[in-house]
């Protein structure tokens, strides 16, 4: 980047004059701003300046621009130096002037420099003043180009609200708004709407650790939302190993507002996916204000920005009326569902209090469970209505109005990868449950946080080299299985190899209908009813043997991510001895990282995307770095190849030069 040179600016006395009027203006309300540090970013000069600025006005000095640099075609600016005002000393000339002299060759200032992230990084500081300091102003001013002035933005408007501050913040310092008596209560949510309920000390936490992750985490995001007040009011975060894994795992993604609902001492979303050996993946954090739309569309917004722009194909989450106008907005082409463990795990609340409760609940159940088809659903959720009197029950009512969104005989055709919980019994985990109570202090959650991440990656590795290196024990002699035993993952092959054992409980094939190459089947199964007795249950699959299509009416691909014991009695009836492709998901496979990268074709890149390229490399880069350390030879091999990689790109740069 060639240098042309620098210009010295100055700030004016009408400027100053202008900023102290701003600063008459207090409210009372004292603030903390966290003192300037090498390796801070900001997203524009503006916000880095603004910073400094509103930071001088707490420890009582002015900030004066010292140099400038700019590039020599575009005149875009790409360095600045920001010092005190009594930098320097007069020049030789004006020194018999009258006016007093007030610079005393202060050595305070901040360096800064536009980074290849297009962010502005701080690259030098010195905070020590040779000089007595004046009073303190806690109001932050707003520096605003001339002619580049920010429209005024509407209350809704939450992603042109946001203040993308990478590395700074302005912190109250009793937490985030007035302390309370004795110094620890949480502030009340109804005076506050607009803000983080923090205690003493939670938001310097959380900076300190975003600082610190930052440093230690190359590819770490996160984004900050302060109101008009410059009070915290939403927080979003990803980790590296995150944003690798939205990636690998970010087309069915469960959005856990639980904490937020349940109103938690921390105000928690979470973004979960699920890894191929059938483990949780976090895949992002946020910490809401309330529960408003607003709030919802800003961290998703925030989200897909990590993600690249990519949207995930379903979204799970529980039935808020809230969250969903939120996804409705931002993930307009994603298939929203309500989580049916969590409305399942409701029904005693909502129904205990009935006559006739136990019967109600499994009449209830077996609507949602056992049903095939639309109709059967239909005609049992109306049996039900009608034998026990419940037509009105308000609840009820909203499910069924909700009905498409949850239960599964709607949802056939969406794809959930494992996590729909459409079986009785199964329930979606929390990524955190061992980790947050209802009173786990944000402090503690961010020191448990990054315990949290490691025991889920180390879980990952351990379970990646024991489908790597253990061969599963085969329990029939059935091809499929031993196709499967080759490629999928332990855990994966594991629910489905109990399909392959569970087609001897399938004694029926039969042929019901033809239309050309499509042919429907009947497949007869031997099920365990109630009180324990065994039921014939009839499962229709549909079979077309020139595309080498196969699907069961019971939808286990679609829900699971593997076919049925229905489908597997068909394609053996028809002779296929090799499950087709299209039915073998490559997010299952225990190579799975090792195949597939994550946008990695070089032809999409846009050569001016220097995040995107980023994100890329590093992917790549981590798949290394997670192959290497399982052993020191691994390690060896890792090292030496990068330590190539690192040659090769210097002598591009050699040449070019």
């Amino acid at each position: 980047m060639a240098e042309a040179g620098c210009s010295n600016e100055r700030v004016t006395n009408g400027e100053l004059n202008e900023r102290e009027k701003e600063l008459d203006d207090e409210t009372g309300e004292k603030k903390e701003f966290v003192a300037p540090a090498v390796g801070m970013e900001f997203e524009s000069y503006d916000d880095a300046y603004n910073y400094y600025n509103c930071y001088a006005k707490e420890v009582g000095f002015r900030v004066r621009v010292k140099n400038s640099w700019f590039k020599r075609n575009s005149r875009e600016k790409y360095g600045a130096v920001l010092c005190c005002s009594s930098q320097g000393f007069k020049r030789i000339k004006d020194v018999n002037r009258l006016r007093k002299e007030t610079r005393t060759g202060c050595p305070a200032m901040v360096r800064m420099r536009l980074a290849d992230s297009k962010r502005w990084r701080v690259l030098e500081v010195m905070l020590e003043h040779n000089h007595s300091l004046g009073v303190k102003k806690y109001r932050p001013v707003k520096k605003v180009s001339t002619g580049n002035k920010r429209k005024s933005l509407s209350s809704s408007d939450a992603e042109g609200r946001t203040i993308k501050l990478y590395r700074a913040l302005v912190i109250d310092s009793e937490g985030n708004g007035k302390s309370s008596l004795n110094g620890r209560d949480v502030m009340n949510s109804s005076e506050h709407p607009d803000q983080l309920n923090l205690k003493r000390g939670d938001a310097q936490a959380i900076y300190n650790y975003f600082c610190r992750m930052q440093l230690t985490n190359p590819n770490f995001f996160y984004l900050m939302d302060l109101n008009d007040e410059g009070h915290l009011r939403n927080v979003f975060w990803v980790d590296a190993r995150s944003r690798v894994s939205c990636g690998y795992f970010g087309d069915v993604v469960y959005i856990d507002n639980m904490y937020l609902l349940s109103k938690f001492e921390i105000p928690l979303v979470a973004f979960v996916g699920m890894n191929h050996h059938s483990h949780s993946v976090l895949l992002g954090c946020g910490l809401l204000a309330g529960e408003t739309t607003e709030s919802y569309i800003w961290l998703f917004k925030a989200w897909i920005t990590c993600m690249s722009g990519c949207s995930p194909q379903t979204i799970i989450t529980d039935r808020c009326r809230t969250l969903q106008d939120a996804i409705a907005e931002a993930f307009p082409r994603a298939h929203h569902c309500f989580g049916l463990s969590h409305i399942m795990k409701r029904v005693p609340e909502k129904l205990g209090g009935l006559r006739h409760y136990d019967a109600l609940k499994k009449t209830f159940m077996k609507a949602v469970y056992d049903t095939l088809k639309v109709i059967e659903f239909e005609a049992a959720w109306g049996f039900m209505v009608q034998r026990f009197g419940v037509g009105n029950h308000e609840w009820l009512q909203a499910l069924y109005e909700d009905r498409v969104r949850w239960v599964p005989v709607y949802l056939k055709d969406t794809v959930f990868a494992g996590m729909s919980a459409a079986r009785p019994g199964e329930i979606l985990n929390p990524f955190f449950e061992r980790y947050v109570h209802k009173q786990t202090p944000l402090k503690e959650f961010l020191d448990k946080f990054e315990l949290a991440l490691q025991k889920k990656h180390k879980e990952e590795t351990l379970a990646d080299i024991e489908s790597r290196t253990v061969s599963p024990a085969l329990k029939t002699r059935c091809s499929f299985e031993l196709q499967l035993s080759k490629l999928y993952s332990k855990e994966i092959f594991k629910k489905f190899q109990f399909e392959v054992e569970e087609m001897y409980s399938c004694f029926s094939t039969t042929q019901i209908h033809a239309d050309g190459p499509i042919i429907i089947f009947l497949v007869k199964e031997r099920v365990m009813g109630e009180s324990s007795r065994r039921e014939i249950r009839d499962y229709e699959v549909l079979y077309n043997r020139t595309a080498g299509e196969v699907r069961c009416i019971c939808s286990c691909f679609n829900f699971y991510g593997y076919l049925c014991r229905h489908a597997l009695c068909v394609l053996n009836f028809n002779g296929v001895e090799e499950i087709p492709c299209k039915y073998i998901l490559p997010r299952w496979k225990k190579d799975y990282k090792r195949l597939y990268i994550p946008d990695h074709s070089s032809n999409d890149v846009d050569s001016t995307d220097h995040r995107k390229r980023f994100n890329q490399l590093y992917s790549s880069a981590l798949q290394v770095v997670e192959e290497g350390v399982i052993s020191l030879e691994h390690y060896s091999v890792a090292l030496e190849a990068f330590e190539e990689s690192l040659n090769r790109v210097r002598e591009v740069e050699e040449k070019q030069a």
